[in-house]
């Protein structure tokens, strides 16, 4: 898992944000009233995205900068572009996680339920009500949801970023099981967009089909 960490958060690919298939853990916290607000706030803004597309900037561990373009279609579809020379590919149709290398002509898959992106490209999310989310917090400007990658963590590895008070996802931080951290920032995100159903099919490896609002 720390090799998909370090290709995109994946913040998008540790094991089972959502617990699949393990019994959901008592509660580790008491989230207060303020809390509880927060947290629906963030699940309402989340549950209002359908489509949004915009680039994307990663930071390794080690201080390395990737950047590319991202297209989401909820539920469950995404696609990460890594610009050269970075040779990677991130498709998700729904039900799988594909990670491509162009370069090697190499393809690893995994299922999308047991990564971070179900926080995301889920339907009816409940953060206040999620045995995932271990802490909410405030800083200038931003909001702040801390979770775990799985039920079996009893410590948060997993931030997500909002601007806040009008909320948008800014970026997300995902550490891995030696401390290392890999963030993901969000640039010009555009929401309310159409998304051809093509872009979330591994085999179109070639140049994006088009992206056009929609009305």
């Amino acid at each position: 898992m720390r090799r998909l960490a370090h290709l995109f958060l994946i913040a998008l690919v540790a094991a089972g944000l959502g617990g699949a298939g393990q019994p959901a853990p008592k509660p580790l916290i008491a989230f207060s009233d303020s809390d509880r607000a927060d947290l629906d706030r963030v699940s309402a803004y989340l549950n209002s995205m359908r489509a949004l597309q915009g680039d994307f900037v990663q930071i390794g561990p080690d201080g390395q900068i990737d950047q590319g373009r991202f297209y989401i279609e909820k539920p469950g579809r995404v696609r990460f572009e890594y610009r050269a020379p970075n040779p990677v590919l991130i498709v998700a149709d729904g039900r799988t996680v594909a990670v491509a290398n162009r370069k090697l002509k190499t393809v690893d898959r995994y299922p999308l339920s047991a990564t971070p992106l179900d926080l995301i490209l889920s339907d009816n999310l409940d953060l206040s009500h999620n045995n995932s989310i271990l802490g909410v917090r405030h800083e200038v400007g931003a909001l702040i949801v801390e979770a775990r990658t799985s039920t079996n963590r009893s410590t948060p590895n997993l931030r997500l970023v909002f601007a806040d008070p009008e909320l948008e996802l800014r970026q997300w931080t995902i550490v891995d099981d030696q401390g290392l951290p890999t963030t993901v920032a969000l640039r010009d995100l555009q929401t309310g967009v159409f998304v051809d159903s093509r872009m979330f099919v591994l085999k179109d490896m070639k140049a994006p089909v088009g992206v056009k609002s929609r009305d």
